[in-house]
Protein backbone atom coordinates (compact mmCIF):
# COMPACT_ATOMS: atom_id res chain seq x y z
CA UNK A 1 0.00 0.00 0.00
CA UNK A 2 2.92 2.41 0.82
CA UNK A 3 4.55 1.67 -2.34
CA UNK A 4 1.45 2.23 -4.46
CA UNK A 5 0.51 5.43 -2.90
CA UNK A 6 4.19 6.94 -2.80
CA UNK A 7 4.10 5.73 -6.83
CA UNK A 8 0.71 7.75 -7.31
CA UNK A 9 2.55 11.02 -6.11
CA UNK A 10 4.60 10.76 -9.49
CA UNK A 11 3.89 12.25 -12.94
CA UNK A 12 5.77 9.05 -14.40
CA UNK A 13 3.73 5.45 -15.22
CA UNK A 14 3.24 2.99 -13.52
CA UNK A 15 5.63 0.64 -15.13
CA UNK A 16 8.63 -0.57 -12.44
CA UNK A 17 11.69 0.70 -14.95
CA UNK A 18 10.02 4.49 -14.72
CA UNK A 19 10.87 4.49 -10.91
CA UNK A 20 14.53 3.92 -11.27
CA UNK A 21 17.23 5.83 -9.87
CA UNK A 22 18.31 7.93 -12.65
CA UNK A 23 22.06 7.15 -12.18
CA UNK A 24 20.73 3.35 -11.72
CA UNK A 25 18.58 3.97 -15.45
CA UNK A 26 22.10 5.53 -17.31
CA UNK A 27 23.80 2.35 -15.99
CA UNK A 28 21.10 -0.04 -17.85
CA UNK A 29 20.76 2.17 -20.94
CA UNK A 30 24.31 1.73 -21.44
CA UNK A 31 24.27 -2.06 -21.48
CA UNK A 32 21.52 -2.04 -24.52
CA UNK A 33 22.31 -1.84 -28.11
CA UNK A 34 21.48 1.45 -29.86
CA UNK A 35 18.21 0.30 -31.64
CA UNK A 36 16.60 -0.74 -28.07
CA UNK A 37 17.66 2.97 -26.98
CA UNK A 38 15.66 4.46 -29.43
CA UNK A 39 12.76 2.31 -28.75
CA UNK A 40 12.61 2.72 -25.03
CA UNK A 41 12.73 6.53 -25.76
CA UNK A 42 9.26 6.45 -27.20
CA UNK A 43 7.38 4.63 -24.19
CA UNK A 44 7.05 7.55 -22.02
CA UNK A 45 8.59 10.95 -21.28
CA UNK A 46 11.05 10.14 -18.40
CA UNK A 47 12.75 7.79 -21.09
CA UNK A 48 12.45 10.11 -23.64
CA UNK A 49 14.04 12.61 -21.66
CA UNK A 50 16.77 10.47 -20.61
CA UNK A 51 17.14 9.11 -24.03
CA UNK A 52 17.88 13.00 -24.91
CA UNK A 53 19.83 13.89 -22.31
CA UNK A 54 23.74 14.89 -23.32
CA UNK A 55 25.06 13.11 -20.43
CA UNK A 56 23.79 9.70 -21.49
CA UNK A 57 25.02 10.50 -25.35
CA UNK A 58 27.98 11.61 -24.48
CA UNK A 59 28.81 8.10 -22.53
CA UNK A 60 27.33 6.14 -25.64
CA UNK A 61 29.97 8.55 -27.48
CA UNK A 62 32.58 7.06 -25.62
CA UNK A 63 31.64 3.49 -25.47
CA UNK A 64 30.70 2.70 -28.88
CA UNK A 65 33.60 4.78 -30.68
CA UNK A 66 36.25 4.69 -27.97
CA UNK A 67 37.27 6.88 -25.06
CA UNK A 68 40.72 7.87 -26.46
CA UNK A 69 38.92 8.27 -30.14
CA UNK A 70 36.49 10.74 -28.93
CA UNK A 71 39.53 12.72 -27.14
CA UNK A 72 40.95 12.88 -30.04
CA UNK A 73 38.48 13.51 -32.14
CA UNK A 74 37.47 16.47 -30.27
CA UNK A 75 41.41 18.25 -30.22
CA UNK A 76 41.38 17.66 -33.82
CA UNK A 77 38.18 19.50 -34.51
CA UNK A 78 39.30 22.18 -31.59
CA UNK A 79 41.85 23.44 -34.16
CA UNK A 80 39.89 23.97 -36.96
CA UNK A 81 37.79 27.84 -37.45
CA UNK A 82 34.83 25.47 -39.18
CA UNK A 83 34.67 23.30 -35.79
CA UNK A 84 35.79 25.10 -33.18
CA UNK A 85 32.62 25.19 -30.94
CA UNK A 86 33.50 20.94 -29.89
CA UNK A 87 35.46 22.06 -27.19
CA UNK A 88 32.75 24.66 -25.61
CA UNK A 89 30.82 22.39 -23.01
CA UNK A 90 29.10 25.09 -21.51
CA UNK A 91 25.63 24.58 -21.14
CA UNK A 92 25.13 28.99 -20.47
CA UNK A 93 26.46 29.20 -24.43
CA UNK A 94 23.56 27.17 -26.35
CA UNK A 95 25.16 29.28 -29.73
CA UNK A 96 28.45 27.35 -29.39
CA UNK A 97 26.89 24.07 -27.76
CA UNK A 98 28.39 21.08 -29.30
CA UNK A 99 25.84 18.26 -28.96
CA UNK A 100 27.22 14.94 -27.91
CA UNK A 101 23.82 13.10 -29.82
CA UNK A 102 24.53 15.04 -33.18
CA UNK A 103 28.54 13.61 -33.07
CA UNK A 104 26.85 10.21 -32.42
CA UNK A 105 24.46 10.34 -35.60
CA UNK A 106 26.59 12.25 -38.01
CA UNK A 107 28.95 9.40 -37.41
CA UNK A 108 27.38 6.68 -38.41
CA UNK A 109 25.65 8.53 -41.48
CA UNK A 110 28.71 9.07 -43.28
CA UNK A 111 29.42 8.16 -46.52
CA UNK A 112 31.56 10.66 -48.10
CA UNK A 113 35.54 11.77 -47.51
CA UNK A 114 37.08 15.23 -48.89
CA UNK A 115 40.63 15.00 -49.99
CA UNK A 116 43.20 17.61 -49.37
CA UNK A 117 46.65 18.08 -51.12
CA UNK A 118 49.34 19.02 -49.10
CA UNK A 119 52.16 21.24 -51.26
CA UNK A 120 54.18 19.43 -53.20
CA UNK A 121 58.44 19.80 -52.68
CA UNK A 122 59.94 22.47 -54.29
CA UNK A 123 62.04 20.95 -57.51
CA UNK A 124 65.54 19.58 -55.68
CA UNK A 125 64.21 19.50 -52.15
CA UNK A 126 66.15 16.88 -50.19
CA UNK A 127 64.28 17.09 -47.14
CA UNK A 128 61.42 15.28 -48.29
CA UNK A 129 60.65 11.58 -48.95
CA UNK A 130 61.39 10.55 -52.53
CA UNK A 131 59.12 8.48 -54.76
CA UNK A 132 58.46 4.60 -53.56
CA UNK A 133 55.86 1.81 -53.36
CA UNK A 134 56.03 -1.19 -51.28
CA UNK A 135 56.68 0.96 -48.25
CA UNK A 136 55.64 1.57 -44.95
CA UNK A 137 53.80 4.45 -43.01
CA UNK A 138 52.61 4.46 -39.59
CA UNK A 139 51.18 7.31 -37.09
CA UNK A 140 52.63 6.36 -33.81
CA UNK A 141 52.94 9.43 -30.99
CA UNK A 142 51.85 11.94 -32.74
CA UNK A 143 54.35 11.38 -36.22
CA UNK A 144 54.01 9.98 -39.44
CA UNK A 145 57.02 7.63 -39.68
CA UNK A 146 57.88 6.38 -43.35
CA UNK A 147 60.45 3.80 -43.81
CA UNK A 148 61.67 1.92 -47.07
CA UNK A 149 60.30 0.41 -50.25
CA UNK A 150 61.06 0.09 -54.10
CA UNK A 151 61.68 2.64 -56.67
CA UNK A 152 62.63 3.17 -60.22
CA UNK A 153 64.92 0.22 -61.28
CA UNK A 154 63.25 -2.54 -58.48
CA UNK A 155 65.68 -1.08 -56.49
CA UNK A 156 64.87 -0.79 -52.39
CA UNK A 157 65.33 2.40 -50.18
CA UNK A 158 66.62 1.99 -46.61
CA UNK A 159 65.84 5.22 -45.25
CA UNK A 160 63.62 6.13 -42.06
CA UNK A 161 61.71 9.45 -42.13
CA UNK A 162 59.85 11.23 -39.49
CA UNK A 163 57.12 14.64 -39.68
CA UNK A 164 55.60 15.71 -36.42
CA UNK A 165 51.41 16.06 -36.84
CA UNK A 166 50.72 18.49 -33.82
CA UNK A 167 47.03 19.48 -34.36
CA UNK A 168 47.75 21.17 -37.77
CA UNK A 169 45.96 18.96 -40.08
CA UNK A 170 46.33 20.57 -42.70
CA UNK A 171 49.56 22.17 -42.83
CA UNK A 172 52.54 21.37 -45.14
CA UNK A 173 54.66 18.80 -42.63
CA UNK A 174 57.63 19.01 -42.32
CA UNK A 175 60.00 15.86 -42.88
CA UNK A 176 63.49 14.89 -41.22
CA UNK A 177 65.16 11.99 -42.28
CA UNK A 178 66.54 9.41 -39.28
CA UNK A 179 70.16 9.12 -38.76
CA UNK A 180 70.65 5.94 -37.20
CA UNK A 181 71.03 2.20 -37.07
CA UNK A 182 68.11 1.09 -39.29
CA UNK A 183 66.68 -2.39 -40.55
CA UNK A 184 68.54 -2.83 -44.06
CA UNK A 185 66.65 -2.19 -47.35
CA UNK A 186 63.66 -3.63 -48.33
CA UNK A 187 59.87 -3.36 -49.87
CA UNK A 188 57.33 -5.20 -49.20
CA UNK A 189 57.35 -5.37 -45.07
CA UNK A 190 55.54 -4.62 -42.87
CA UNK A 191 55.39 -2.38 -39.84
CA UNK A 192 52.32 -2.23 -37.34
CA UNK A 193 51.69 -0.03 -34.56
CA UNK A 194 51.82 -1.45 -31.18
CA UNK A 195 51.31 1.13 -28.11
CA UNK A 196 54.31 3.36 -28.56
CA UNK A 197 56.06 1.31 -30.79
CA UNK A 198 56.65 0.39 -34.13
CA UNK A 199 56.97 -3.63 -35.63
CA UNK A 200 58.38 -4.09 -38.70
CA UNK A 201 59.04 -7.58 -39.99
CA UNK A 202 59.88 -9.30 -43.04
CA UNK A 203 60.60 -7.86 -46.60
CA UNK A 204 62.27 -8.01 -49.81
CA UNK A 205 65.78 -6.20 -51.15
CA UNK A 206 66.32 -5.56 -54.47
CA UNK A 207 68.63 -8.51 -55.04
CA UNK A 208 65.54 -10.45 -54.52
CA UNK A 209 66.47 -11.88 -51.17
CA UNK A 210 63.18 -12.50 -48.48
CA UNK A 211 63.74 -11.38 -44.81
CA UNK A 212 62.39 -12.65 -41.96
CA UNK A 213 64.01 -10.25 -39.50
CA UNK A 214 62.05 -8.19 -36.56
CA UNK A 215 62.60 -4.94 -35.90
CA UNK A 216 60.98 -2.40 -33.13
CA UNK A 217 60.91 1.32 -33.53
CA UNK A 218 60.06 4.45 -31.16
CA UNK A 219 59.39 8.17 -31.69
CA UNK A 220 61.51 9.96 -28.57
CA UNK A 221 61.18 14.06 -28.18
CA UNK A 222 64.43 15.89 -26.83
CA UNK A 223 64.82 18.51 -24.61
CA UNK A 224 64.41 21.01 -27.54
CA UNK A 225 60.99 19.70 -28.22
CA UNK A 226 62.91 18.09 -32.07
CA UNK A 227 61.70 14.61 -32.54
CA UNK A 228 63.85 11.84 -32.58
CA UNK A 229 63.83 7.99 -33.70
CA UNK A 230 65.18 4.76 -33.05
CA UNK A 231 65.04 1.50 -34.70
CA UNK A 232 66.59 -1.94 -32.69
CA UNK A 233 66.48 -5.58 -33.70
CA UNK A 234 64.29 -7.84 -31.55
CA UNK A 235 65.13 -10.91 -29.97
CA UNK A 236 63.02 -13.66 -31.00
CA UNK A 237 64.45 -16.70 -30.46
CA UNK A 238 65.75 -19.60 -32.66
CA UNK A 239 61.62 -20.14 -34.48
CA UNK A 240 60.91 -17.30 -36.61
CA UNK A 241 58.20 -17.43 -40.01
CA UNK A 242 60.19 -18.42 -43.27
CA UNK A 243 61.16 -15.27 -45.44
CA UNK A 244 59.12 -13.30 -47.17
CA UNK A 245 57.34 -10.06 -48.97
CA UNK A 246 54.40 -8.99 -49.64
CA UNK A 247 52.60 -10.27 -46.51
CA UNK A 248 50.06 -8.71 -44.57
CA UNK A 249 50.33 -7.69 -40.67
CA UNK A 250 48.15 -5.70 -38.01
CA UNK A 251 48.67 -5.83 -34.43
CA UNK A 252 46.04 -7.33 -32.39
CA UNK A 253 46.87 -5.93 -29.34
CA UNK A 254 49.39 -4.09 -27.38
CA UNK A 255 51.43 -7.16 -26.84
CA UNK A 256 50.76 -9.14 -29.97
CA UNK A 257 51.12 -9.17 -33.81
CA UNK A 258 49.81 -11.07 -36.61
CA UNK A 259 51.27 -12.11 -40.32
CA UNK A 260 49.31 -14.00 -43.29
CA UNK A 261 50.74 -14.91 -46.32
CA UNK A 262 53.45 -12.69 -48.40
CA UNK A 263 55.87 -14.44 -51.29
CA UNK A 264 58.08 -16.31 -50.27
CA UNK A 265 61.72 -18.32 -51.48
CA UNK A 266 61.26 -19.20 -55.50
CA UNK A 267 59.05 -16.31 -55.38
CA UNK A 268 56.08 -18.78 -54.28
CA UNK A 269 53.19 -17.56 -52.39
CA UNK A 270 52.54 -18.86 -48.81
CA UNK A 271 49.31 -19.17 -47.03
CA UNK A 272 50.86 -19.53 -43.39
CA UNK A 273 49.27 -17.27 -40.33
CA UNK A 274 51.97 -16.43 -37.38
CA UNK A 275 51.15 -14.43 -34.27
CA UNK A 276 54.34 -12.86 -32.35
CA UNK A 277 53.85 -12.63 -28.82
CA UNK A 278 55.84 -9.85 -26.71
CA UNK A 279 57.32 -10.24 -23.36
CA UNK A 280 55.96 -7.73 -20.67
CA UNK A 281 59.24 -5.47 -21.11
CA UNK A 282 59.01 -5.91 -24.66
CA UNK A 283 62.41 -6.71 -25.09
CA UNK A 284 61.99 -10.46 -26.10
CA UNK A 285 59.54 -11.93 -28.75
CA UNK A 286 58.27 -15.24 -29.45
CA UNK A 287 56.41 -16.70 -32.54
CA UNK A 288 53.98 -19.45 -33.18
CA UNK A 289 52.26 -20.36 -35.99
CA UNK A 290 48.50 -21.11 -35.86
CA UNK A 291 47.45 -23.97 -38.29
CA UNK A 292 43.61 -23.77 -38.94
CA UNK A 293 40.97 -25.48 -41.13
CA UNK A 294 39.66 -23.88 -43.40
CA UNK A 295 42.01 -21.36 -43.73
CA UNK A 296 42.46 -18.24 -46.44
CA UNK A 297 43.89 -19.43 -49.63
CA UNK A 298 47.67 -18.74 -50.07
CA UNK A 299 47.90 -14.50 -51.42
CA UNK A 300 49.94 -11.50 -51.66
CA UNK A 301 49.50 -8.04 -51.31
CA UNK A 302 46.23 -8.22 -49.41
CA UNK A 303 45.14 -7.07 -45.88
CA UNK A 304 44.90 -7.59 -42.30
CA UNK A 305 43.49 -5.34 -40.04
CA UNK A 306 42.11 -5.54 -36.57
CA UNK A 307 38.40 -4.46 -35.82
CA UNK A 308 38.56 -5.02 -32.07
CA UNK A 309 37.39 -7.69 -30.00
CA UNK A 310 40.09 -9.70 -31.10
CA UNK A 311 38.76 -9.64 -34.47
CA UNK A 312 40.63 -9.54 -37.43
CA UNK A 313 39.83 -9.02 -41.07
CA UNK A 314 41.58 -10.25 -43.68
CA UNK A 315 40.68 -9.50 -47.58
CA UNK A 316 41.43 -9.60 -51.34
CA UNK A 317 45.13 -10.24 -52.32
CA UNK A 318 46.86 -11.64 -55.48
CA UNK A 319 46.78 -16.06 -55.37
CA UNK A 320 48.59 -18.74 -56.14
CA UNK A 321 47.47 -18.54 -60.24
CA UNK A 322 47.72 -14.63 -60.19
CA UNK A 323 44.19 -14.29 -59.95
CA UNK A 324 43.49 -11.02 -57.98
CA UNK A 325 41.17 -11.97 -54.64
CA UNK A 326 37.99 -10.27 -53.53
CA UNK A 327 37.32 -13.07 -50.58
CA UNK A 328 37.13 -11.87 -46.98
CA UNK A 329 37.99 -13.94 -43.99
CA UNK A 330 37.93 -13.27 -40.18
CA UNK A 331 40.60 -14.74 -37.37
CA UNK A 332 38.76 -14.55 -33.99
CA UNK A 333 41.49 -14.72 -31.04
CA UNK A 334 39.33 -14.58 -28.09
CA UNK A 335 40.09 -16.99 -25.55
CA UNK A 336 43.39 -18.10 -27.03
CA UNK A 337 41.44 -20.09 -29.66
CA UNK A 338 42.35 -19.28 -33.64
CA UNK A 339 39.84 -20.12 -36.30
CA UNK A 340 39.55 -18.72 -39.61
CA UNK A 341 35.94 -17.57 -40.68
CA UNK A 342 35.06 -17.29 -43.99
CA UNK A 343 32.43 -14.17 -44.47
CA UNK A 344 30.58 -14.78 -47.60
CA UNK A 345 29.10 -11.80 -48.64
CA UNK A 346 26.00 -10.88 -50.68
CA UNK A 347 26.79 -9.53 -54.23
CA UNK A 348 23.68 -7.62 -54.85
CA UNK A 349 24.63 -4.25 -53.61
CA UNK A 350 27.20 -3.67 -55.34
CA UNK A 351 27.06 -2.48 -58.69
CA UNK A 352 28.17 -4.67 -61.81
CA UNK A 353 30.48 -2.07 -63.66
CA UNK A 354 32.55 -2.05 -60.13
CA UNK A 355 35.57 -4.30 -59.65
CA UNK A 356 35.82 -4.86 -55.84
CA UNK A 357 38.54 -7.77 -55.61
CA UNK A 358 41.76 -6.32 -55.72
CA UNK A 359 45.50 -6.20 -54.66
CA UNK A 360 48.04 -3.53 -53.56
CA UNK A 361 45.34 -1.73 -51.57
CA UNK A 362 45.24 -0.32 -48.14
CA UNK A 363 42.13 -1.32 -44.89
CA UNK A 364 42.13 0.63 -42.37
CA UNK A 365 40.32 0.81 -39.15
CA UNK A 366 38.36 4.47 -39.66
CA UNK A 367 35.82 6.27 -36.93
CA UNK A 368 32.55 4.48 -35.94
CA UNK A 369 34.21 0.96 -36.89
CA UNK A 370 34.30 1.00 -40.26
CA UNK A 371 37.04 -0.93 -42.76
CA UNK A 372 37.86 2.00 -45.12
CA UNK A 373 39.30 0.24 -48.43
CA UNK A 374 41.07 2.63 -50.62
CA UNK A 375 43.00 2.18 -54.35
CA UNK A 376 44.53 -0.67 -55.13
CA UNK A 377 44.47 -2.56 -58.78
CA UNK A 378 42.23 -5.15 -60.28
CA UNK A 379 43.05 -8.55 -62.17
CA UNK A 380 43.08 -6.60 -65.07
CA UNK A 381 46.08 -4.23 -63.21
CA UNK A 382 43.64 -1.04 -63.69
CA UNK A 383 44.67 1.13 -60.91
CA UNK A 384 41.56 2.32 -58.56
CA UNK A 385 41.28 5.78 -56.53
CA UNK A 386 37.51 5.01 -54.84
CA UNK A 387 36.97 4.25 -51.40
CA UNK A 388 34.61 1.63 -49.95
CA UNK A 389 33.88 0.84 -46.48
CA UNK A 390 33.17 -3.19 -45.59
CA UNK A 391 30.63 -2.57 -41.99
CA UNK A 392 32.47 -4.44 -39.65
CA UNK A 393 28.62 -4.17 -37.34
CA UNK A 394 27.40 -6.71 -40.64
CA UNK A 395 29.63 -9.32 -39.65
CA UNK A 396 28.34 -11.60 -36.95
CA UNK A 397 30.35 -12.53 -34.11
CA UNK A 398 31.69 -16.31 -33.82
CA UNK A 399 31.34 -18.33 -30.50
CA UNK A 400 34.47 -19.63 -29.61
CA UNK A 401 32.86 -22.98 -28.44
CA UNK A 402 34.28 -25.57 -31.04
CA UNK A 403 31.65 -27.45 -31.16
CA UNK A 404 29.27 -24.77 -32.11
CA UNK A 405 31.25 -22.77 -34.48
CA UNK A 406 30.28 -22.76 -37.88
CA UNK A 407 32.85 -23.28 -40.73
CA UNK A 408 31.57 -20.17 -42.38
CA UNK A 409 29.70 -16.80 -41.95
CA UNK A 410 27.39 -15.61 -44.16
CA UNK A 411 26.07 -11.90 -44.36
CA UNK A 412 22.91 -11.07 -45.69
CA UNK A 413 23.16 -7.37 -45.44
CA UNK A 414 23.87 -5.80 -49.18
CA UNK A 415 24.84 -3.20 -47.32
CA UNK A 416 28.34 -4.76 -45.81
CA UNK A 417 29.80 -2.90 -48.86
CA UNK A 418 28.87 0.50 -49.46
CA UNK A 419 31.03 3.12 -51.77
CA UNK A 420 31.84 6.39 -50.21
CA UNK A 421 31.75 9.58 -52.49
CA UNK A 422 34.73 11.79 -53.04
CA UNK A 423 35.15 15.53 -52.94
CA UNK A 424 38.04 18.43 -53.12
CA UNK A 425 41.30 17.04 -54.06
CA UNK A 426 41.39 14.13 -57.05
CA UNK A 427 44.65 11.74 -56.53
CA UNK A 428 45.74 9.62 -59.05
CA UNK A 429 44.83 6.18 -59.10
CA UNK A 430 46.97 3.92 -57.21
CA UNK A 431 48.60 0.99 -55.69
CA UNK A 432 50.83 -0.43 -53.48
CA UNK A 433 50.69 3.07 -51.55
CA UNK A 434 50.78 3.42 -47.77
CA UNK A 435 48.04 4.63 -45.63
CA UNK A 436 47.61 5.54 -41.95
CA UNK A 437 45.29 7.16 -39.75
CA UNK A 438 45.45 8.98 -36.88
CA UNK A 439 43.97 8.83 -32.87
CA UNK A 440 40.90 10.16 -33.82
CA UNK A 441 40.18 7.72 -37.13
CA UNK A 442 39.10 10.55 -38.94
CA UNK A 443 41.83 11.61 -40.89
CA UNK A 444 44.05 9.25 -42.79
CA UNK A 445 47.13 9.90 -44.71
CA UNK A 446 47.86 8.45 -47.56
CA UNK A 447 51.62 8.23 -49.54
CA UNK A 448 52.93 6.91 -52.48
CA UNK A 449 52.66 4.21 -54.47
CA UNK A 450 52.16 2.92 -58.28
CA UNK A 451 50.61 5.22 -60.50
CA UNK A 452 50.06 5.38 -64.18
CA UNK A 453 52.83 7.21 -66.08
CA UNK A 454 51.44 9.49 -68.38
CA UNK A 455 53.09 12.83 -66.59
CA UNK A 456 56.26 12.20 -66.33
CA UNK A 457 58.85 9.41 -67.78
CA UNK A 458 57.79 6.37 -66.59
CA UNK A 459 59.39 2.51 -66.22
CA UNK A 460 58.96 0.75 -69.20
CA UNK A 461 55.90 -1.15 -67.91
CA UNK A 462 54.17 2.39 -68.36
CA UNK A 463 54.28 2.72 -64.71
CA UNK A 464 55.74 5.52 -62.14
CA UNK A 465 56.46 5.94 -58.56
CA UNK A 466 54.67 8.65 -56.55
CA UNK A 467 55.70 10.53 -53.73
CA UNK A 468 52.59 12.93 -52.95
CA UNK A 469 51.33 12.59 -49.52
CA UNK A 470 47.52 13.72 -49.22
CA UNK A 471 44.98 14.29 -46.30
CA UNK A 472 41.57 12.13 -46.71
CA UNK A 473 39.01 13.39 -43.87
CA UNK A 474 36.00 11.61 -43.02
CA UNK A 475 33.04 14.16 -43.46
CA UNK A 476 31.16 15.60 -40.51
CA UNK A 477 28.92 18.21 -39.76
CA UNK A 478 29.29 19.51 -36.56
CA UNK A 479 27.54 22.39 -36.28
CA UNK A 480 23.98 23.22 -37.04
Amino acid sequence: MEEASASGNHSYSGSPITNIAQDHLLTILLLLPIDAIFSLSMTCKRLRAITSSDTLWKYLCKRDLGSSCVDALINSNSSSSSSSSIHNNNHHNNHHQFSWMRLYKQVYKMDSVTCHRFSEPQHGQLDFPSARASHSLNFVSNCLVLFGGGCEGGRHLDDTWVAYIGNDFRSMLRWQAVNSTSPSGRFGHTCVEMGDFLVLFGGINDRGNRQNDTWMGQVTYNENHSVAFSWKMLDVGAVAPPPRGAHAACSIDDKRMLIHGGIGLHGLRLGDTWVLEFSDSRCFGTWHQIVAQPSPAPRSGHTLTCIGQSRTILFGGRGLGYEVLGDVWMLDTCQGYLKWVPILYDLQGIPHSVSLPRVGHTATMVLGGRLLIYGGEDSYRHRKNDFWVLDVSAIPCTSMQHSTMSSSKRVKDKNMWKRWKSSGYEPLCRSFHRACVDHSGRFLYVFGGMVDGFLQPAEPSGLRFDRELFLVELVLQLRD
